[in-house]
C-alpha cells in the first residue's frame, strides 16, 4: 500500500507535457437538449486502432488528454447516428465544435433488446441504481427500491443500513427532507424515483450527518419537450393496491411537473417472545412466553407538483411542493404465559392492542440556479421548508385469566407531535484553470418538534407520563474544497466546519438538555486513472451521527408494559474516522469493483436492554463505547449475451467494539441479480442473504429472501404490465437472542409472508424509447 501511495504522490508532481486537452459537447438535434452518456473516440486514420475516448456527462460535455496529431473522432450514442469528423488534425488544446446527433428510427426497436442503460452503474466514488429498469420495485415504495441497491439492506422493520452499518443518512435530491420522516420512505412510489446513489465516503460538500456514508434519493423530473404523461394501476395479494399518475409539460420558459398517487396496504404478521429469567447460581427460576398476532394497515394520498422557469440561458428557478396524508391502523393480539421453575403456568394474560396513527406531511422547496460564460462556474441557492404532524392514539385492553379471571384494564395513550424545519443551502463553483477548480458553500438546518404525551390507565391520567417536550436543533455549516488533475491522477481535498446546538425543555423541567459542539471534517480523495477503463481511488472523511428525536424521547409508547423502549435525552453524538480503497476495471462485457474499508468509531449507539423494578425489559440507546471495524466489499456486472445481464456482490466486515460491551465479531452479506431482456419481455431475479450478527447484548440469525418479476410490453411500448412476487421463500423473518445479567430471551418477529403484485402501466404521448424522466 505504501509503494501505491508514493506512486500516486509522484505522479501527482509530475507534469507529462507531451498531453494536450480537448473539450467539446454532444446535444441532441431536435430538442438541443445536452445527451448524457455519449461516446467520443479519437481513432488512427490509417488503422482505426482507437487511442482514446470519454463519455459525456449531464450536460453533454466532455475531456479527453491525448498528444498532439491527426485523428478521425466519432461521437455515437444508441438510438442515434453516428457523426465522425475525419482526419482532424490537433496540435494544442482546444475546443471541438458542438456534435448534434439526429435519432436513428431504424435502431429504435434495437434499443429495446440491447441499448438500456444498466441497472447499476458502479463510478469510483459511488455507485448509481437506475430505478426504471428495476422490475421487482415496480408498485413498492423506496424501501422496495432501496431492498435492490448495492451496498444497502432494508430490515423487517423499515431499518436501512449500509455495508451492514445503521448509522446512514437518506437525502433527498441531495438534501435532508421531511419525505424521510416518519416511516416516510414508505409513502414515496418508486415510480418517482429516477435513480438512487450510493456515496460510502462523502466529499466535503455532503453534510458530514452519517458515519456509514449517505444515500441520496432522486426524484424524476421531464428533460423532454411537449407534454407527457403515465398513469399507473397496482393490485396485489396481500392487499396492496395503488393508484398513481404522472404528468410533466415543458415549453421554452417553463417546465411543469407533478405527482398524485394513493396507496392502501393491508397484511398479517406473527411473532413471539421467550424468556427466561436465572437466580444467583445461574438456575432458572421462571419463564414468561409472549406471542402475537397482527393485522397492519396503511392509507397514503400524496401529491408533488412544481415548475421550473427558465428565465434565460443561465438563469433558473425552481418551486415545488409536496403533501403527503397518512393513515396507519394496526391490531395486535398478545398472549402471556407466566411459568415457575417447573414449567407450571401461574399467571396467564391476554392483550388487544388497537393503534391509529394519522399524519400530514408538507415539504416546500425553492431552487435557484445561475451558470456563467465560465465553463463550469455555477452557483446554486436552496431554500425549503418542511412542516408535519402526527397524532398516534394508542388503546390497549388487559385481561388476567390463570389464576383467576379478572376484569378488563384499560390503557389508553395520545402523542400528539408536530415539527418545523426550514433549512437553507448555497454553493458555488469558480474553475480555476482547465485542470482545477474550487468549490465552496453554506448551509443551515433550523429544527423545532413538539411532542405532547398522554397515558390514561383505567380512565385515570398517569402525572408521571404525562408531559410536553419541547426539541430544538439548530445546525450551521460551511466548506471549502478544492480539485486539481495532473495528467493520470484526480484529487479533491476539502474541509468542512460545523455548528450544532441542540437542547430539549418539558412541561415539568425533568428532561433538559442544552448541548453545543463545533467540529471539523476534513476529507481526500485521490484518483489514478490508468486509462479510460481502470480506476484507483484512495479517499478519508470524518463523519458524525447526531441522535434523532427517536434517539432522544423519554416516551417510547405502552403497546407491551412487559417490553417498553424509551429514549435518552442525554445521547452524544457518535464521530467516524473511515478510509477507503477502491478499484474499478472495466471491460466490454464484465466490470469488477472491488473495495477494502476502515471505520474508526467514538461514542457508538447501542440497546442497552435492562430490567425495571417491576421485572419488564427496558430498551434505551446509550452511548457504549468504541468500535474498530474493517471490511471488504466486491461488486461485479457480467454481460455474457447481448439480452442477459448477471451482477453481483460480496461484502465482509469484522469489528470490535469495546466499552459497555465486549464484542469481536464479523458478518458478510451477498446479493445476486439476473435481468434477461428480449424483445418485448424482461425476467428479472434476485437473491439477498444476511449473515448472522452480533451487536451489544443482540445476537441476530441469519435472513435471506428471493424475489422475481416479469414485465410485458404491448401497444406499440404504450403500455407495461408487470409481475412481481416478492419474498418466495416465505423467508423474511427476524431471530434474535438477547442476553442480560440474569436473563436470556429470544425473539422472533414475522411481519409479513409472501407477496405478490401486478402493476399496469399506460402511457400517453409517449413511449419506453423517450428520454425523459417519466416513469418507464
Amino acid at each position: 500500500m505504501k509503494k501505491v501511495f508514493f506512486m500516486l504522490i509522484l505522479l501527482s508532481i509530475t507534469k507529462l507535457t507531451a498531453q494536450i486537452t480537448i473539450t467539446g459537447k454532444v446535444l441532441e438535434q431536435n430538442s438541443k437538449l445536452p445527451l448524457e452518456f455519449a461516446t467520443v473516440i479519437l481513432t488512427n486514420p490509417e488503422t482505426n486502432q482507437i487511442i482514446a475516448g470519454e463519455s459525456t456527462n449531464e450536460n453533454g460535455q466532455y475531456i479527453i488528454k491525448t498528444k498532439k496529431g491527426t485523428y478521425n473522432i466519432k461521437v455515437e450514442f444508441i438510438g442515434f447516428k453516428t457523426k465522425t469528423i475525419n482526419n482532424f488534425t490537433i496540435n494544442n488544446s482546444q475546443t471541438i465544435p458542438t456534435f448534434s446527433l439526429e435519432e436513428d428510427a431504424e435502431k429504435l426497436e434495437e434499443i429495446e433488446i440491447t441499448a438500456e442503460k444498466s441497472t447499476t452503474e458502479y463510478k469510483l466514488d459511488k455507485r448509481v441504481f437506475n430505478v426504471g429498469k428495476d422490475l421487482i420495485s415496480k408498485g413498492g415504495s423506496v424501501t422496495d427500491v432501496l431492498n435492490n441497491v448495492p451496498s444497502v439492506n432494508v430490515d423487517i422493520e423499515g431499518g436501512i443500513s449500509l455495508r451492514g452499518n445503521p448509522n446512514v443518512r437518506i437525502l433527498i435530491n441531495g438534501r435532508p427532507s421531511v419525505l424521510t420522516a416518519n416511516n416516510g420512505l414508505e409513502s414515496i412510489p418508486s415510480e418517482t424515483i429516477e435513480k438512487v446513489e450510493v456515496i460510502t465516503n462523502p466529499s466535503a460538500k455532503y453534510d458530514a450527518e452519517g458515519t456509514a456514508g449517505i444515500i441520496n434519493i432522486i426524484l424524476k423530473r421531464n428533460k423532454k419537450g411537449s407534454f407527457g404523461s403515465s398513469l399507473q394501476l397496482t393490485t396485489g395479494i396481500p392487499d396492496n393496491h395503488r393508484i398513481n399518475y404522472n404528468v410533466n409539460y415543458k415549453k421554452e420558459k417553463f417546465n411543469l411537473f407533478s405527482n398524485i398517487g394513493y396507496r392502501y396496504m393491508k397484511f398479517d404478521g406473527s411473532g413471539y417472545l421467550n424468556r427466561v429469567n436465572f437466580d444467583a447460581t445461574n438456575n432458572p427460576i421462571s419463564f414468561s412466553n409472549r406471542t402475537t398476532e397482527s393485522t397492519r394497515s396503511r392509507s397514503t394520498f400524496n401529491i408533488y407538483f412544481g415548475s421550473d422557469y427558465y428565465i434565460n440561458d443561465k438563469n433558473t428557478i425552481t418551486l415545488s411542493y409536496y403533501h403527503r396524508n397518512n393513515l396507519s391502523k394496526n391490531t395486535v393480539d398478545y398472549n402471556f404465559d407466566f411459568l415457575n421453575s417447573s414449567h407450571q403456568t401461574d399467571n396467564k394474560i391476554v392483550t388487544q392492542e388497537f393503534y391509529r396513527e394519522p399524519q400530514k406531511a408538507n415539504q416546500i422547496e425553492f431552487n435557484y440556479v445561475k451558470t456563467f460564460d465560465k465553463k463550469g462556474q455555477k452557483f446554486t441557492l436552496n431554500l425549503q421548508y418542511d412542516f408535519w404532524n402526527d397524532d398516534e392514539n394508542e388503546l390497549v385492553n388487559e385481561q388476567q385469566l390463570i389464576p383467576v379471571t379478572n376484569i378488563i384494564n384499560t390503557l389508553k395513550s395520545r402523542d400528539i407531535e408536530s415539527s418545523k424545519d426550514f433549512l437553507f443551502q448555497s454553493d458555488f463553483k469558480l474553475p480555476i484553470t482547465k485542470e482545477s477548480h474550487i468549490e465552496m458553500g453554506i448551509k443551515g438546518e433550523i429544527r423545532n418538534i413538539d411532542s405532547d404525551y398522554k397515558v390514561w390507565d383505567n380512565t385515570v391520567l398517569i402525572d408521571s407520563l404525562d408531559n410536553l417536550l419541547k426539541y430544538n436543533e439548530r445546525i450551521y455549516g460551511a466548506y471549502i474544497q478544492y480539485g486539481n488533475r495532473k495528467s493520470k491522477l484526480q484529487y479533491l481535498l476539502g474541509l468542512r466546519a460545523e455548528h450544532a446546538n441542540t437542547g430539549s425543555t418539558d412541561r415539568k423541567n425533568q428532561f433538559r438538555t442544552d448541548k453545543s459542539y463545533t467540529d471539523l471534517f476534513p476529507t481526500a480523495h485521490l484518483t489514478y486513472n490508468f486509462n479510460q477503463a481502470t480506476n484507483l481511488q484512495l479517499s478519508y472523511s470524518r463523519r458524525i451521527r447526531r441522535p434523532s428525536f427517536w434517539h432522544l424521547n423519554p416516551f417510547g409508547g405502552i403497546s407491551d408494559r412487559r417490553n417498553i423502549r424509551i429514549g435518552n435525552p442525554d445521547l452524544n453524538p457518535m464521530y467516524t474516522n473511515s478510509y477507503e480503497v477502491g478499484f474499478l476495471k472495466r471491460w466490454k462485457k464484465f466490470t469488477l469493483n472491488p473495495s477494502i474499508y476502515h471505520q474508526r468509531t467514538t461514542n457508538v449507539f447501542e440497546t442497552l436492554v435492562t430490567a425495571n423494578s417491576f421485572g419488564a425489559l427496558v430498551s434505551k440507546p446509550i452511548n457504549s463505547g468504541t468500535e474498530k471495524r474493517f471490511g471488504a466489499e466486491l461488486a461485479l456486472s457480467y454481460s455474457p449475451y447481448k439480452w442477459w445481464r448477471l451482477s453481483s456482490e460480496f461484502n465482509y466486515f469484522s469489528f470490535t467494539q469495546r466499552g459497555v460491551y465486549m464484542v469481536d465479531d464479523n458478518n458478510w452479506s451477498t446479493r445476486v441479480n439476473s435481468r434477461m431482456k428480449f424483445s418485448k419481455l424482461t425476467i428479472q431475479a434476485s437473491f439477498n442473504y444476511q449473515g448472522e450478527r452480533e451487536s451489544g447484548q443482540i445476537f441476530t440469525d441469519a435472513q435471506y429472501r428471493s424475489d422475481i418479476g416479469i414485465s410485458k410490453d404491448f401497444w406499440n411500448d404504450k403500455a407495461t404490465l408487470t409481475l412481481n412476487m416478492n419474498n418466495i421463500f416465505d423467508s423474511r423473518e427476524r431471530k434474535q437472542l438477547i442476553t442480560g445479567e440474569d436473563y436470556t430471551a429470544y425473539r422472533y418477529e414475522r411481519p409479513i409472508g409472501r407477496f405478490s403484485s401486478l402493476t399496469f402501466i399506460y402511457r400517453f404521448n409517449r413511449s419506453k424509447k423517450d428520454r425523459d424522466r417519466l416513469p418507464d
